[in-house]
């Protein structure tokens, strides 16, 4: 027998696509140990005016030039972007650079626009990056850290520089971007159209009228509407039917990071908002997460009742709106006794390998120590150095009241540690082995045969595997029989065996188990990591 090697592989799971872990980007714009420089000018000496006057008027761009790390872009469009941190006259505003406003084929490192975050509501300048950090550990999520930003020769500020959900993002995530695109947009400011719920936002409810849709979600794709009037329909009228248009697994991470970071300002919160869905090739919508400078507990609302306070996002619910109708994201997916296992699971995984001990204190701290200087220089900043230091470990504001960092978490990571559903303890998946030839015998190994030793009283235990990484994962159940390559009945040893098909050499795979209370995966990253074992291997 051989134990079965870990591989970490440009993967995303349950699909036939490829997907860089964008984590392991070390160099490059979005290299998060580097400050961005960006030096934008305009012709206009009123440019701060004309910008505001653009933003109340629509999408208009101003034009001009940028110089970024020393490579200069001429022809470009400017605006400010469309976010809560927007307020006339500011001094620094979040930005939107259109690199391939007139010239088409004009980008930076493959990139045709940039996305500048203000960091509204962050005194600690650290929630979008870090938060994003996270996010790519466990789903496809944008790229993010720091540019320091001039405009006109004069310092505008240090700013977050997160990697915009366009085309590029797709085709790196999910091989294609060809399929439907839609933003959740929710409209806060007018009625819905006659005939409409009210009050839905991104939720997700099903509504008979594409009117209804068109007042919540913004299409970025050439057609599409159709596709997400059914995932609402099957979400909410046949939940049962949902894996066929809903990648659910991505589905059930993105909620579960919502609610360990207490990231309100998404699915999760008061309007359901801060998500894209894009429509794979193998025809399932996934949902992406964005705009995470208010997780953390910067924004507190979660659609029922009033603001919460500190000590009640430290003991959120981690099954906050299991029961609500109005999120059906959430209270239908969490029906099924199987999804509800495996969200429960993945909160486990990201309080255990993320905010266990700590341990995330010395990446924040770290991040705040590479901006510092840049933060001190900035004179249009919005908190005051004071604030920077104290902002991981005090609530910093009169008003808005954002919480530290470890003044959140810290109790958080305890409290959902010791909640009863997620106390349980789940199946334990050890000793994954592959069958290799037996020594000096000369018959060759032709198939996979995979045995795991699963205690804590399972009651099932699945293989899932695939040959390529052009393939979706197929589905084989693991047995203790005595007749599936498990050694004696009943003795733990949970067994399966693999046919390659189509003249394969290689595999990849992970195992899923659950017993009566809780699941558990091995490898636990299984969406970028699996375990592979080839055929060249065991016969050696």
């Amino acid at each position: 027998m051989k134990k079965t090697t870990l591989i970490l592989l440009s993967l995303f799971c349950f699909g036939a696509y490829t997907t860089l872990w964008a984590q392991d980007d070390a160099s490059g714009f979005y290299d998060t140990g580097t400050i961005q420089e960006i030096k934008i000018r305009f012709e206009q000496e009123n440019w701060r005016y004309v910008l505001d006057s653009l933003r109340f008027n629509g999408d208009g761009l101003l034009f001009g030039s940028v110089e970024i790390n020393g490579q200069k872009f001429d022809d470009i469009g400017v605006r400010y972007r469309e976010s809560r941190s927007f307020q006339p006259g500011n001094k620094r505003n979040s930005l939107y650079l259109k690199l391939n406003y007139i010239d088409k084929e004009q980008n930076y490192q493959g990139r045709g626009t940039v996305k500048l975050s203000s960091a509204l509501r962050d005194p600690s300048m650290v929630r979008e990056v870090f938060g994003y950090e996270i996010a790519r550990r466990y789903m496809p999520a944008p790229l993010a850290n720091y540019a320091r930003v001039m405009v006109n020769g004069e310092y505008y500020g240090l700013f977050v520089n997160v990697e915009p959900i366009d085309d590029a993002f797709l085709k790196r995530n999910y091989g294609t971007d060809e399929g439907t695109f839609i933003r959740c947009a929710p409209n806060l400011v007018e009625n819905e159209p006659a005939g409409c719920k009210a009050d839905v936002f991104g939720s997700l409810q099903f509504d008979e009228s594409a009117k209804c849709y068109l007042h919540n979600f913004q299409l970025l794709s050439e057609s599409g509407w159709d596709d997400l009037i059914e995932l609402t329909y099957l979400l909410n009228k046949k939940p049962d039917e949902v894996h066929r248009v809903l990648n659910v697994d991505q589905a059930l991470w993105m909620l579960a990071y919502n609610n360990v970071l207490a990231n309100l300002s998404s699915y999760t919160g008061r309007y359901s908002e801060n998500y894209y869905l894009y429509r794979d090739d193998q025809g399932r919508f996934n949902p992406i997460v964005f705009d995470l400078n208010l997780c953390f507990g910067s924004y507190k609302n979660t659609g029922v009742g009033s603001d919460l306070k500190l000590k009640y996002l430290q003991e959120m619910d981690p099954l906050l709106h299991v029961n609500n109708a109005d999120k059906p994201l959430i209270s239908q997916l969490l029906k099924d006794e199987h999804y509800r296992k495996m969200y429960l699971d993945h909160i486990r995984t990201i309080v255990n390998e993320v905010f266990r001990k700590d341990q995330y204190l010395e990446r924040v701290k770290e991040l705040q120590a590479l901006i510092r200087e840049d933060f001190e220089a900035d004179k249009n900043r919005y908190y005051s150095m004071e604030d920077f230091d104290n902002s991981l470990t005090e609530t910093i504001g009169k008003r808005s009241r954002i919480p530290g960092l470890q003044e959140l978490m810290t109790p958080r990571t305890d409290f959902l540690k010791q909640d009863v559903v997620l106390a349980v303890i789940p199946p334990m998946v050890s000793d994954v082995t592959v069958s290799s030839r037996e020594q000096f015998s000369a018959e060759r190994v032709t198939e996979f045969k995979i045995q795991a030793k699963v205690e804590k009283f399972p009651t099932e235990v699945a293989l899932f595997y695939r040959h390529d990484a052009a393939q979706p994962f197929k589905r084989v159940d693991m047995a203790d029989d005595g007749r599936h390559n498990d050694g004696e009945a009943g003795d733990g040893v949970f067994g399966a065996v693999v046919n390659p098909e189509g003249g394969a050499t290689a595999i990849q795979y992970y195992i899923y188990a659950e017993n009566a209370r809780a699941a558990n995966f091995s490898p636990s990253r299984y969406m970028f990591e699996q375990h592979t074992a080839t055929l060249e291997e065991l016969n050696n």
